[in-house]
């Protein structure tokens, strides 16, 4: 790093602490030239995140609103603050991942939407009436009707394969007449007996 004192560009580091932040390192370096001492700030390079809105509006990616959409949409179901906390850090690192950092909200809400079907099929279909802007009850059939049919079809998919159930031998016992008194509010039958003449 060049001297801001000599303008010489080699020099050595004598001291480094962390900042109390945690969010950049100090270095205290020294000048091979003239020996004089001077301080560098080590940071990572952030680029915010921006959603694009469907109006054409930007705005940048807020975690609290996404954490407040999720907690209406979970609202009364079982689902934990922890998990839902868990969600919203696996979106945005997955934002982050990305080469670009601006997001349309429409992709944004997909992404969510993801996450959120396989969490809860509930807090899916409230969470997509505000992001795929519902209009009437048929928008909600509709996505009704599609996770009925996936989950139709992941149980017909679970059913299969499995052996067949095993067929009964018949047994070879012979059958044994049913007795009256088998059968419930009825009596025996009487016996009847006759004297040896």
């Amino acid at each position: 790093m060049r001297c801001p004192f000599c303008g010489h560009i080699e020099d050595k580091v004598v001291d480094s602490r962390e900042s109390r932040e945690g969010d950049s390192i100090r270095r205290r370096r020294e000048c091979l030239s003239c020996a004089r001492r001077f301080t560098s700030y080590e940071r990572v390079e952030e680029v915010p995140l921006v959603i694009l809105k469907k109006d054409g509006r930007r705005e940048p990616f807020d975690r609290q609103k996404l954490m407040k959409g999720l907690l209406l949409a979970c609202q009364k179901r079982p689902v934990s603050l922890a998990r839902i906390e868990e969600l919203v850090a696996d979106v945005q690192a997955r934002l982050m991942e990305r080469p670009d950092r601006e997001i349309r909200s429409r992709e944004l809400g997909e992404l969510v939407m993801d996450e959120l079907k396989a969490l809860d099929q509930v807090a899916y279909v409230r969470f997509a009436s505000v992001y795929r802007d519902f209009k009437d009850l048929p928008d909600f059939v509709k996505a009704l009707e599609g996770l009925m049919h996936k989950e139709a079809h992941k149980e017909a998919t679970a059913g299969r394969g499995g052996p067949p159930p095993a067929a009964t031998p018949p047994s070879s016992e012979p059958t044994k007449p049913i007795s009256p008194a088998l059968f419930p509010g009825e009596a025996e039958a009487p016996t009847l007996r006759t004297r040896k003449k």
